[in-house]
């Protein structure tokens, strides 16, 4: 156990060390933002991949497996691979040569300031909540090698990642995740190595998986009109709200041109759906080998104990640390960049470059401590993520797919649009309980937007009224000057 935790302290301080070490090189806020706008193919890929490949996908994405099959992992790997792919495929050229820092510039530069500052006060929950389930999931682990307990593990968890990343920015960000990312890869790899190196015995645990648990919907042969929409729910909520996530495009943007920020997306999103088969397999055969699990979550862990020796475990244990520190400075990062670039550098109109450094690494600082606060309280973060992810993101998503095909609609409609989806999802999720909470504030924020958008061509006088005394409401609220 000395020697898992020496090989974690060392690991953790090859993180440092490149933090301090890039740190020297940033000098504005694209550098610090951006990586100065320069990573090639190698970096752009890894650091994609990387910050996407959290741990949810490694001891989630199992662990659903193990409880409910194929049925319980379409948003993971599936779902958010494809997620990576569409932005490759379709939005990654568009979005790199508008010359955007955060994905709310794009809503700055199509509708307005003011909907641009609400969409990101929308998106940094989401992002500290992010952070504070990995930093409370590398405290688990940090705790488990350890005589230290669970709250001092989460305490230093936070104070490492915090500290690179507030001091290397998305260079340093960079950097790691390249590393992570091929500890990661390896680190999987060799677990199944050494569960599958068995053929044999491979072959009679995959039979004994029973038919059911194959099925993308194992309660009904026939998929009805309901069961199919609570598919189209499910692959609904990963890829309307990751899709523009400002943790994933400001790679995009960090590209030294926009053929590597497209083919970097495509090849990090084929790389994600392929690795992350690796843990939804194990999960599925993890059935047979440890039936009647109480925590499924622990599929993976106890696979790795009892197929790996204890070097191959170091090396385990060090790829589940690099899925939650790639996750974790990506999210600290994004949500600094949003309250900074979008938020407090209008407000306060800093343009000198030494003091945007130091109000953006403020924020890291500030990010990072809600973070570590939010991971020692309940236990429930995930499930609080979960609902972050869905939270807001539908009116964020119908408002960015009209902004980017046309100029159908304006600033107003936009807002609208993002509040009343915002608020249309908590009645349906948190009071009614509707199983299609998302679909049904995915459609009401299209139908807001076009009736919104429609109105106001039609009626100028009601529009123009309506816009001078909301103006003064959304000027308190969004701090605009």
């Amino acid at each position: 156990m000395n020697l898992i935790l020496l090989g974690i302290i060392i690991y953790i301080g090859l993180q440092l060390f490149l933090g301090f070490y890039i740190s020297r090189f940033i000098k504005s806020e694209d550098d610090y933002l951006l990586g100065g706008r320069k990573l090639g193919y190698f970096l752009t890929t890894f650091s994609i991949f990387a910050t996407w490949f959290g741990a949810e996908s490694c001891i989630g994405t199992a662990g659903a497996a193990y409880e409910s099959g194929i049925a319980g992992v379409i948003a993971d790997p599936f779902g958010y691979g494809l997620v990576l792919l569409l932005m490759g495929f379709f939005l990654a050229i568009p979005l790199y040569k508008m010359n955007l820092t955060t994905i709310a510039d794009f809503f700055s530069k199509r509708y307005s300031d003011i909907t641009a500052r609400l969409i990101a006060l929308i998106m940094i929950p989401t992002s500290i909540l992010w952070a504070a389930a990995q930093i409370r999931a590398f405290g688990l682990i940090l705790s488990t090698t350890s005589n230290l307990t669970v709250e001092m593990s989460i305490l230093i968890s936070a104070m490492i990642v915090i500290t690179y990343t507030a001091f290397g920015g998305l260079l340093a960000d960079a950097y790691t995740d390249l590393i992570q990312g091929i500890v990661l890869i390896i680190g999987l790899v060799l677990l199944a190595i050494s569960v599958f190196q068995d053929g044999q015995e491979f072959q009679i645990v995959f039979q004994e998986i029973t038919h059911e648990r194959f099925k993308i919907n194992p309660a009904t042969e026939s998929l009805s009109t309901y069961n199919f929409l609570k598919t189209l729910e499910a692959w609904a909520i990963p890829i309307c709200g990751s899709l523009i996530a400002q943790e994933m495009v400001s790679r995009i943007f960090s590209a030294k041109s926009h053929i590597v920020a497209k083919r970097s997306s495509v090849l990090a999103g084929s790389l994600y759906i392929l690795i992350g088969l690796l843990p939804l397999s194990l999960g599925l055969i993890g059935f047979n080998i440890y039936p009647n699990l109480d925590q499924p979550e622990q599929i993976l862990p106890m696979i790795a104990q009892k197929f790996l020796s204890p070097v191959l475990y170091i090396i385990f244990a060090g790829a589940l640390i690099s899925a939650i520190l790639s996750t974790v400075d990506s999210t600290l990062l994004a949500s600094s960049a949003l309250m900074s670039h979008n938020i407090l550098f209008p407000w306060l109109k800093v343009k000198d470059e030494k003091k945007k450094l130091k109000i953006s690494r403020f924020n890291v600082l500030l990010s990072g401590i809600i973070a570590y606060i939010l991971a020692t309280k309940a236990e429930g973060v995930y499930n609080l993520v979960k609902d972050a992810s869905a939270f807001g993101s539908s009116g964020i998503f119908i408002v960015f797919i009209f902004g980017l095909l046309g100029k159908f609609g304006n600033g107003f409609s936009a807002i609208l649009t993002v509040l009343a989806g915002s608020i249309i999802w908590f009645i349906a999720h948190y009071i009614f309980g509707a199983e299609l909470s998302y679909l049904i504030s995915l459609g009401s924020a299209m139908m807001i937007f076009v009736i919104s958008a429609i109105s106001e061509k039609m009626v100028p006088s009601l529009s123009i009224t309506i816009k001078k005394y909301s103006s003064l409401i959304f000027s308190l609220l969004f701090f605009r000057r």
